[in-house]
């Protein structure tokens, strides 16, 4: 753990700011990060100006664990206030060749930012980027933020404080994330859809439904472990992609991120079943009013005239509905079918600083 010098630990009164607070900052090295803050992290998260299940200490510290470059270091800056509250977490991971990231970036995690409410955005960032280039910070030479949503206050106030030091901040969509506006009910949804989609959508439901095809969510009572493996399982028998990508790392994340969103009521693990048999399934976060669709999985071979890719996802937002939750989110990425579901972009973006 090391303390930056002096006349940067304390910022003093930041300017410009109503609120009128001195900042400290604390760069904490390795991973130890996350059992000092095990108290405090989810807390600041939750009050976050980009809350979602990525900021979450679970996901961030089981992502560092199984999946972080084999060359990364991690640093983090943290921020308090001057009553020794959490103000800020930069959770950061630094390589070889001289990149600096945030912890999670870029493939797995949908959604990234600096932890902190957005009242204290300007004023942390303005502590932060100057412990990053301190000599005491790991030397970097590419500031390579990944996946930080359209809303994200960081856009506007990252750039400005970084001109003051004569920097350049090169903004870029890097990807989209559709996502559906949920109505008050699944006919209204249905009503939404281009009328040839909305045919295929309830012919198939019909199919399903006259097949015996049932929707099984994974509730608290049930072998989370043994759930995760059947969903894995589908998920690699889906495309030579998927079967690819799936090693051991990401199987050890998909059971620690399941295991800690179910102790916090926030998993949504779904399988579509035909005859005792799983034939499609989804990962999902349920989340701050919000549906969050993390992977999903089926077996091509398997009730393959029954659509069971298309059945378990209308069914899936029809459950939202029913929930009451606002939004069904499909992350990152732009494949055809979420528009056909009626999902509509919004923007992620890459900001990058090269010294």
């Amino acid at each position: 753990m090391i303390e930056l010098s002096q006349n940067l630990l304390i910022k003093g009164q930041v300017r410009n700011s109503k609120y009128h607070q001195l900042m400290f900052t604390k760069l904490i090295s390795g991973d130890n990060v996350f059992s000092e803050l095990a108290d405090e992290w989810d807390e600041l998260a939750i009050r976050g100006m980009t809350d979602t299940p990525f900021q979450k200490l679970a996901y961030q510290r089981s992502w560092w664990q199984n999946l972080h470059p084999e060359d990364g270091e991690l640093s983090s800056v943290v921020v308090r206030s001057e009553d020794s509250s959490l103000s800020a977490i930069a959770c950061l991971t630094h390589t070889r060749d001289g990149i600096l990231r945030f912890n999670g970036c870029v493939e797995e995690t949908d959604y990234l930012d600096l932890i902190v409410t957005a009242r204290d955005a300007r004023e942390s960032w303005e502590v932060i980027l100057p412990c990053l280039l301190n000599a005491q910070f790991p030397e970097w030479r590419h500031l390579d933020l990944c996946n930080v949503p359209a809303a994200s206050p960081t856009r506007t106030v990252l750039p400005e404080i970084a001109s003051q030091y004569g920097l350049t901040v090169v903004e870029s969509v890097i990807e989209v994330c559709p996502i559906i506006e949920l109505p008050d009910s699944f006919e209204v949804y249905l009503e939404r859809l281009a009328s040839k989609q909305r045919r295929e959508v309830r012919r198939k439901l019909r199919r399903a439904n006259g097949a015996g095809a049932q929707l099984h969510i994974v509730d608290q009572d049930e072998d989370l472990a043994a759930a995760v493996d059947d969903f894995l399982a589908l998920l690699q028998k889906s495309t030579f992609e998927k079967r690819d990508w799936l090693n051991d790392g990401r199987r050890a994340l998909f059971h620690e991120i399941a295991e800690a969103a179910q102790q916090k009521d926030a998993l949504q693990l779904m399988f579509l079943e035909v005859d005792g048999q799983k034939a499609a399934t989804l990962f999902n976060f349920d989340y701050a009013g919000r549906i969050w669709v993390y992977n999903s999985g089926l077996d091509p071979n398997l009730f393959s005239a029954l659509s069971p890719g298309v059945v378990i996802t209308a069914w899936a937002i029809e459950h939202a509905i029913n929930s009451g939750r606002e939004e069904f989110d499909f992350l990152r990425g732009d494949e055809e079918y979420k528009y056909r579901f009626g999902a509509k972009d919004t923007d992620i973006f890459r900001l990058q600083i090269v010294r």
